[in-house]
């Protein structure tokens, strides 16, 4: 006789039109019985319009009828919100005191890392008024769904995405808001998206410590927060407001990440510190935390950020900032 675990493993090859990943893994599957007559799933209706319903229960039929033709099969729908199936283990927020130091890129690479250590990852984009997320993953793709619920847009390497760019009519358009719907709006985005089973969440931030930052500090479930600056002395005092913030929200900072710590130039095989000695070890002293790695002033991740390519980009700190982050982030769950 077949065994939930069988079912339940072989729901894992049926696939969510538009975002590409299985009922199992977006945590649709809410019940399944299994007897020596019948087989019946119960798969919530969230953010599925009525097509891809029908389409679902026609594969899931189709799935269950390969591992044993001589049952029954009932596939049935029930409703439920995002909030209830989304589980995730950690939530990591992306904060800098300023802007222009390289959050987002940050965030991206951070998810990047960790999707290559075969980890499920999604990223919000909670810079509602500079979103540069979708740009440089190359999305352009509107995000699906239903009353029920918002489905996120999937990467080309499979991160789960959402920003409010995918919702404008033109990715031009300015998101000309007041601090309390700008709130709202990242609340909705945690709430309302089915991000299903994640291993990590991204969270970028916009920079400073304002409403969008609070919002997030006392919304989500954080496991931690990684602060991202650069070398010049006017960063040091504002991150120290960063980490200052993360500290009075009760929020542990996982680390620190300089970003455009220096410039390699190969013709001469050396690092040009362009902007300024690096800070890092003095800003994971005052962070109490790891220092996760420096970023270079590199032209190549600028260009295929420009092409919305991150997700190539290929290099040593990509491999030693997913390690190190999962590593934080177990230390932190203990």
């Amino acid at each position: 006789m077949l065994t939930e675990e069988q079912v339940r493993d072989s729901l894992k090859e049926v696939l969510v039109p538009s975002v590409m990943r299985s009922i199992e893994d977006l945590n649709l599957v809410r019940e399944i019985t299994v007897s020596d007559q019948q087989v019946k799933i119960t798969l919530a209706s969230t953010g599925l319009v009525i097509d891809s319903q029908e389409w679902i229960k026609a594969k899931t039929r189709k799935t269950i009828e390969k591992l044993n033709k001589a049952n029954e099969i009932v596939v049935e729908f029930t409703k439920a919100i995002p909030k209830e199936l989304n589980v995730i283990r950690h939530i990591i927020a992306v904060m800098s005191g300023k802007g222009g130091v390289g959050k987002s890129l940050v965030s991206g690479l951070i998810a990047i890392a960790l999707r290559r250590q075969g980890c499920e990852v999604g990223i919000l984009d909670a810079d509602i008024t500079g979103p540069s997320i979708p740009k440089m993953f190359g999305i352009t793709t509107r995000p699906s769904g239903s009353e029920s619920g918002i489905l996120p847009v999937l990467s080309r390497s499979g991160i789960e995405l959402m920003s409010i760019n995918l919702l404008l009519p033109s990715e031009d358009d300015a998101v000309i808001w007041r601090g309390p719907l700008i709130g709202n709006t990242i609340k909705q985005f945690g709430e309302e998206v089915l991000w299903g089973k994640l291993d990590y969440l991204i969270i970028d931030l916009p920079p400073g410590t304002a409403d969008a930052a609070l919002t997030v500090m006392q919304s989500f479930p954080i496991s931690g927060v990684i602060i991202v600056f650069t070398p010049q002395d006017l960063v040091e005092m504002i991150v120290r407001k960063a980490i200052n913030m993360a500290r009075k929200m009760e929020k542990r900072v996982l680390g620190v990440v300089e970003n455009m710590s220096y410039l390699y130039v190969p013709e001469i095989d050396k690092k040009m510190e362009i902007f300024g000695r690096s800070r890092g070890e003095e800003m994971a002293q005052a962070a109490n935390a790891p220092f996760l790695g420096q970023l270079p002033v590199d032209p190549e991740l600028a260009r295929l950020c420009d092409e919305g390519n991150i997700e190539i980009y290929d290099a040593e700190i990509i491999t030693d900032l997913g390690q190190s982050i999962a590593q934080a982030a177990s230390v932190e769950v203990e």
